[in-house]
């Protein structure tokens, strides 16, 4: 299978055209492929473009584990680069469609950057699956008890579920435990992504990612989308927010309603082949 290799500050993705395959792997293949010591090494694969009535384009994104993703901003950006290398889609807007709903992508010359009017943000919990009372007022957010400690979270959907924590100091560390605990909580039946925040001024945000089905990451658009929302809409920052991420940073920019427009890279990588070889050799637990 041939696969086409970017990332999007260090979130890095495979992409896989239908032209190469008709359909896509099996869930094991697709964690034997994203395995970093035993396949190609990904946080994930983007199948398309695929033909659909809603949108100029179609994709699929699949989780390095093999679970499906509603959306994902760096992927989305990444396969906005991937239909610019093709000549597929020039400097104009266009559309893609995914399991989270219709986005719009344009790119800038030269492929510098790609903008991705991510949709609106929701803060109303009745459409994501969270197993506990709601707060009748969002901005007071959540309380979660996590490894014997109390956070208080904000829960945000963007066509996939975050889990904002807001903290006066944050680190990988905190995200690789807390943040594993926090996605599999019993409050989360189908799991959730989940970041980190700390405030730096009115318009710029650091944030550490935990995300649902791929585990710690470098950067993510639909975490930074989420994220600035949020420090936005519990006062901490204005509409204007640049994310600072281990990886480097995106920019956001929050409208009316909380429509979320994103930008930031895509990189290109390499081609890559994968041999059916590796699928046959067994790991051992």
């Amino acid at each position: 299978m041939k696969f086409e290799k970017y990332h999007a500050l260090g979130n890095d993705y495979l992409v896989l055209d239908p032209k190469d395959a008709q359909a896509l792997p099996s869930t094991d293949a697709i964690v034997r492929i994203c395995h970093r010591n035993f396949g190609l090494g990904s946080d994930g694969i983007l199948y398309g473009p695929l033909p659909t009535d809603k949108a100029d384009f179609g994709l699929r994104i699949m989780n390095p584990d093999g679970s499906e993703a509603e959306k994902s901003g760096n992927g989305l950006r990444i396969f906005a680069r991937y239909l610019y290398d093709t000549q597929r889609v020039k400097n104009d807007s266009f559309t893609v469609d995914t399991l989270g709903g219709v986005v719009t992508c344009q790119i800038s010359e030269n492929a510098e950057s790609i903008t991705v009017d991510m949709g609106q943000v929701e803060f109303a919990m009745d459409h994501i699956p969270v197993d506990g009372p709601e707060q009748a007022d969002q901005n007071l957010g959540q309380k979660l008890e996590v490894n014997g400690k109390d956070y208080t979270v904000y829960i945000a959907d963007i066509g996939n579920p975050h889990c904002v924590v807001p903290m006066r100091e944050i680190s990988k560390e905190l995200a690789c435990t807390d943040g594993a605990a926090i996605e599999v909580h019993k409050a989360f039946p189908n799991r959730t992504n989940v970041q980190f925040l700390k405030a730096l001024d009115r318009n710029n945000i650091q944030i550490e990612i935990w995300e649902r089905g791929a585990g710690y990451t470098l950067a993510s658009g639909s975490s930074s989308s989420a994220a600035a929302a949020v420090a936005h809409r519990i006062g901490l920052c204005d509409k204007d927010i640049t994310v600072h991420m281990p990886g480097g940073i995106i920019g956001i920019e929050i409208g009316d309603e909380y429509a979320v427009r994103m930008t930031g890279p895509a990189t290109r990588v390499a081609t890559m082949e994968f041999d059916e070889e590796a699928l046959s050799f067994s790991v051992q637990a």
